[in-house]
């Protein structure tokens, strides 16, 4: 008989398999982190609003380990939570909606207006068990690019600076002024989830964040995310004004220099949102650039809210995960 419960130390050993097959030591690194962490063991019992570390929850059948979902919560006003992790056993697609559907309820039930999922569109029947068993809905895509070369484009290194605290209310706006219109009632974000967490050291990513300036006015005009799990891969996330004609390669060209000065040997990666005014815009110019796509997620939300349809391409364990590359970093 099946029983649902939270993931423990003792399940290391279980799941050695599972992340093995990941073949990164960033996930090594992520699944140490959730079972050592000093906060974990009483960081179930807060309230939703309070929560900042993401909690797992396995699905065993008697002694064997069938699958592992984490759920991390955002900082929103209403409180939103987002599926990291997802694994199963091959042809296991039950056990796997009956572990998502368990983590729904849960969530719903403290409080989440939604819960927001993405999906490698390779694996189509993963995200059809989401729609038709979780109560999922496709909403859009993103996509992840890899930087083989940069274009030499300068920029003024005065138009940019740290992020503040008292930057998240207008990079926010910004955000939400970039939504396709009728994407807004999901994904639009509120100051508060830009804003840098007091528990920040806690987290099993480090986010280096900037902001670009208007040289005149000094009003913002973009923000800058790099992340990192592991301190050789950085993802790269931009936000920047529909109001002011902005390089996207100038801005690429200060993360890349800011990395640089971190780390000899790295790997750099771009994304892109089909949701945004920019995505495709994004796209192309990355094209151009001869980057190179390597992956594509389809994001899904079980909400009570609604958007327009926005059709987007669809070992013994499937692993639904954050990206996280197998090849060697680039000298």
């Amino acid at each position: 008989m099946s029983k649902i419960r939270k993931l423990y130390y003792f399940d290391k050993k279980s799941t050695e398999e599972m992340i093995s097959l990941l073949n990164n030591n960033a996930s090594d690194n992520y699944l140490d982190h959730l079972m050592f962490n000093p906060f974990i063991l009483f960081h179930h019992l807060l309230p939703l609003k309070l929560k900042f570390l993401p909690e797992s929850f396995v699905l065993k059948d008697e002694n064997e380990l069938k699958s592992l979902i984490t759920v991390a919560p955002l900082k929103s006003n209403p409180p939103k939570v987002e599926i990291q992790k997802l694994l199963f056993q091959e042809n296991s697609l039950v056990d796997a909606a009956e572990l998502v559907q368990y983590a729904v309820s849960r969530y719903k039930a403290m409080g989440a207006a939604s819960v927001i999922v993405k999906v490698d569109d390779y694996l189509p029947e993963l995200a059809t068990m989401f729609i038709s068993k979780c109560g999922f809905s496709q909403i859009s895509d993103e996509k992840l690019w890899k930087i083989n070369n940069f274009p030499e484009t300068p920029y003024d290194k005065k138009s940019f600076r740290s992020f503040k605290n008292s930057d998240s209310k207008t990079v926010a706006e910004i955000y939400n002024d970039t939504l396709l219109p009728h994407f807004r009632p999901l994904l639009s974000k509120n100051c508060i989830e830009f804003q840098e967490s007091f528990f920040k050291g806690l987290s099993y990513y480090n986010d280096y964040k900037y902001i670009a300036e208007d040289e005149k006015t000094k009003n913002i005009i973009g923000y800058i995310s790099i992340k990192s799990s592991d301190e050789e891969n950085y993802i790269i996330d931009i936000i920047h004004t529909n109001w002011v004609d902005t390089d996207v390669n100038s801005l690429l060209h200060f993360a890349a220099d800011k990395i640089k000065k971190r780390k000899k040997r790295f790997a750099i990666y771009v994304k892109s949102k089909k949701y945004t005014c920019c995505g495709e815009k994004y796209e192309e110019q990355f094209k151009q650039n001869g980057y190179e796509c390597v992956q594509n997620q389809i994001v899904l939300t079980n909400s009570s809210a609604r958007v327009l349809k926005d059709t987007a391409k669809s070992g013994k364990f499937t692993v639904l995960d954050t990206f996280l590359p197998t090849n060697g970093i680039p000298t």
